[in-house]
């Protein structure tokens, strides 16, 4: 089998902190011997599990980045016992454009895992992942907000799996992440997924959705700082016990959860995050955009439950996803 030509600049199994990069070649117009460069840190100290914590699986979300730039710059060996890899901008091409998705060979990061060693630049990196940094986790963190496109209530998920002693692991590290919501996750669209490649190979398991709009804020920030250290000492990485409060259990048990735009126009919502919405409610109505005089389009959650995120640009095309209802537990 082909290698993986990326290669790390640091070490990846020696005490201490170390901070460089994952290396892939990349020949291109403007440079034809040229490199991505990824960002990545080691901190290590001794035996014990080791944490693998990445952000910027998709460019425009930037919470996660944040807080993992941070414990990189803070997080000192003699803190920890076993191992943290922090890689604070996966998709680092992403990152660097403030885009979903790759803007070198279009690819969203978050479906092309396992990836390929003689692939894009995307698959290449999802693949160098996928077989050296998760195989050496105990415990992985993927952070997650809306993007630009995409607004939610700041929740930690974890997902419904068919190896329930695995489940129950990757529920109690979402718990002890402690977001001021926590959702048990069915996923419609998991094939290619990082959070499936990770539960394939039996990891325990934890992501969020903080935010979104295309930016962070002081809330959001906080929340993911918190829970990873909460995270961290779960895993026993870090001495202590999570510092817990009250989160509100929620459900997304199947695909009525979600509501799309049936026609293209101007979205007005009629309800905000976190209101509560009854079945065949108006959570949203659409307006034409290019004539007057014409009714709007109601949008109907197809479930009770409360609004857990929403479309964020005033615009919507046929398709476009509209609102997630989620049901407290």
């Amino acid at each position: 089998m082909t290698a993986n030509p990326i290669s790390p600049t640091i070490p990846l199994d020696a005490d201490g902190a170390h901070h460089g990069f994952l290396k892939l070649p990349y020949s291109r117009d403007d440079s034809a011997w040229g490199s991505v460069m990824i960002p990545i840190s080691v901190i290590a100290n001794g035996a014990g599990p080791t944490a693998l914590l990445t952000g910027g699986n998709h460019g425009d979300e930037y919470e996660g980045p944040v807080a993992l730039q941070e414990l990189a710059a803070t997080l000192r060996p003699e803190d920890i016992t076993g191992r943290v890899i922090i890689l604070p901008m996966m998709n680092t091409p992403a990152f660097a454009a403030g885009r979903r998705c790759s803007p070198i060979d279009g690819g969203n990061m978050n479906r092309s895992y396992p990836g390929r060693p003689d692939g894009t630049v995307t698959q290449k990196i999802a693949h160098y992942i996928a077989t050296t940094l998760v195989p050496a986790a105990d415990i992985v963190l993927d952070f997650h907000s809306g993007g630009s496109t995409l607004d939610f209530l700041p929740f930690a998920a974890a997902h419904v799996l068919e190896d329930k002693t695995q489940e129950d692991a990757c529920m109690a590290a979402m718990q002890a992440f402690n977001a001021p919501y926590s959702v048990r996750m069915l996923e419609i669209d998991a094939v290619g997924m990082f959070d499936t490649e990770v539960e394939t190979q039996g990891k325990t398991f934890v992501t969020t959705e903080l935010g979104g709009a295309g930016t962070s804020t002081a809330r959001s920030v906080a929340i993911a700082r918190k829970g990873i250290g909460n995270l961290l000492r779960h895993a026993g990485i870090i001495a202590g016990t999570p510092e817990i409060a009250e989160t509100v259990q929620l459900d997304m048990p199947d695909e009525t959860c979600f509501q799309f735009a049936m026609n293209a126009g101007l979205i007005e919502y009629l309800v905000d995050l976190g209101n509560t919405v009854a079945e065949g409610q108006p959570i949203a109505r659409i307006w034409p955009a290019d004539r007057t005089g014409v009714a709007p389009i109601p949008c109907l959650a197809r479930r009770d439950g409360i609004l857990a995120a929403r479309h964020v640009p005033g615009l919507v095309k046929m398709g476009d996803f509209v609102g997630l209802v989620a049901v407290a537990t």
